[in-house]
């Protein structure tokens, strides 16, 4: 998993995975998409092939290049753990502050105003109608 992530770091092997979601493409294509020289694509195509990322099919007297899904299936597998727990925290997150906004808003110099305020114009206006 961390060859996946360590390839994906650099943002143009990312920008390179987001082109050939679309299906598979030459050097040449991909290098004139994404405005990179054909040394800089076939470096980068390199690594991602190391990641087992991407396939090489050649066709031709090109090389096309195009995605492996196995790797990304395994990779958003891994994901969706992460992803169940930070929906539960988010959850849990908005239920307090939900409960805050509900809750009696006790200002230690104007004393208890009837519900939380949400911003400053709302601070600004209960102190004055506790003066």
């Amino acid at each position: 998993m961390i060859e996946t992530f360590t390839a994906l770091a650099e943002p143009s092997r990312l920008r390179i995975v987001e082109l050939l979601k679309d299906g598979p493409r030459c050097v040449g294509e991909i290098g004139a998409r994404l405005q990179l020289s054909q040394p800089q694509v076939s470096k980068h195509l390199r690594v991602l092939k190391a990641a087992l990322l991407v396939d090489v099919e050649p066709r031709a007297n090109q090389r096309l290049y195009g995605l492996r899904g196995d790797r990304l299936r395994d990779l958003n597998k891994w994901l969706e753990r992460y992803r169940a727990i930070w929906e539960e925290r988010m959850e849990q997150l908005d239920d307090l502050v939900q409960e805050m906004n509900e809750a009696p808003f006790d200002c230690p110099e104007h004393g208890p105003v009837a519900q939380g305020p949400s911003n400053k114009k709302e601070v600004r206006n209960a102190r004055r109608r506790q003066k």
